[in-house]
């Protein structure tokens, strides 16, 4: 594609983040240089001769220019040498641990996403990859949790659905310490509020579906590192199990880096002030957010996040009646699974997202009945805050 996977530099300074949001990885291509990469809608090349192609490119299932394009740009945002881009987040956590073998044991933050925690203890747990799930949170227990087959830290921040926040820099200085890959899931904060490479991390993991994807149109994930010999090691895996993005998907994507710097200003905005509103509601027992002083790990959050996000969790009173009924009583946030979308989408975790996880462990995490997760939008946020404050209403006494 011609074009570097890291910010050009001009007159000593880097370029913005909306600057290569736009342009890395999208050099005007084709004969008639259009300003949008094309969508390269072509499941294999012609080869001059037997065994020699054009630029790399034999097969769609190995190489897309257009996934190319995506894959740069990505690189790019995180702070990165490589990017590979799947057709899910989840097939992006397959490929990670696709990269471990039998024996080897991997260290998880105990409240993940519960598709990860599906993939991590019934696909590859019968494989012989064991899991300890520990609160990440606290950077210090790990000394408490590495084997000698320990080989791998998985870990969310801001986790999902609790939102607690690792100190990136000191947990990542003390699995360095032994021998560990360090992995992030970035999804919630997306790289422009985050870039976990720079704070020590080895791999970056993301749900492009969400806030990259940002229009609940898309499924995507990818990975980010500078480790050339892991990026060879999953670009293999990658290419030999095929959970590739289709050409449109990545186009789509590519699509909506362009504008997420914006969105999430925005997501940032709204969530602040949904957040100060639920704070002040004394039917709601406890609001979940990095950005109020209440959150346990605020002033990490601060240091290693540009802003706190477009996530909210809400303890309500009441329990499972109550929350069921404010569920159903939303009008413009919609009781959906998903979230980075520039609608406001809103669930329930028990019920929802991480029904995968057993119901004794979801209560040892505080994932309880009363817990509602809003994924805040773009929206005005007066009429947000209006359809929040009627559902309350109405739900109260449910």
């Amino acid at each position: 594609m011609g074009q570097e996977t890291k910010p050009k530099s001009s007159g000593g300074s880097t370029l913005g983040f909306s600057t290569v949001a736009i342009h890395a990885g999208q050099d005007p291509l084709g004969p008639v240089r259009s300003v949008m990469t094309p969508i390269f809608q072509t499941s294999t090349y012609a080869q001059t001769s037997p065994g020699e192609y054009f630029s790399g490119y034999d097969y769609s299932r190995s190489k897309n220019p257009t996934r190319t394009a995506l894959e740069e740009n990505l690189a790019a945002l995180e702070k990165g040498k490589h990017a590979l881009c799947f057709s899910s987040g989840c097939a992006a956590a397959d490929a990670v641990m696709h990269s471990l073998k039998s024996g080897d044991h991997v260290i998880c933050g105990d409240d993940v996403y519960g598709g990860t925690f599906r993939i991590f203890d019934k696909i590859f747990k019968p494989l012989g990859i064991e899991f300890s799930f520990i609160d990440i949170s606290e950077p210090r227990q790990l000394a408490h949790a590495v084997r000698a087959e320990t080989k791998m830290v998985w870990l969310e921040s801001p986790t999902n659905p609790l939102l607690k926040v690792t100190d990136l820099v000191e947990l990542s200085r003390l699995a360095k310490e032994r021998g560990l890959t360090v992995v992030v899931d970035n999804t919630f904060s997306s790289p422009y509020l985050q870039n976990p490479l720079e704070l020590g991390a080895d791999v970056v993991v993301h749900s492009s579906t969400k806030y990259i994807g940002g229009h609940s149109d898309v499924v995507g994930g990818a990975i980010i590192t500078n480790d050339d010999a892991l990026a060879e090691r999953l670009r293999f895996i990658q290419n030999a199990v095929g959970a590739v993005p289709a050409p449109l998907d990545c186009f789509l994507l590519l699509r909506s880096t362009k504008t997420l710097a914006l969105r999430m200003e925005r997501h940032c905005d709204n969530a602040e002030a949904v957040a100060a509103f639920l704070n002040e509601r004394s039917d709601v027992e406890r609001v979940v957010y990095p950005g109020l002083s209440s959150h346990p790990q605020h002033e990490i959050a601060k240091r290693q996040m540009r802003r706190f996000g477009g996530m909210i969790s809400v303890y309500l009173e009441g329990g499972l009646s109550r929350a069921r009924k404010f569920l159903e009583s939303v009008r413009l946030f919609t009781l959906a699974e998903s979230l980075g979308g520039v609608e406001s989408l809103i669930e329930h975790p028990a019920i929802m997202t991480h029904a995968s996880i057993p119901a004794e462990i979801r209560a040892s995490l505080g994932i309880s009945d009363s817990l509602v997760r809003l994924s805040v939008g773009i929206e005005d946020i007066d009429d947000l805050i209006a359809d929040l404050r009627q559902a309350l209403d109405v739900s109260q006494g449910a």
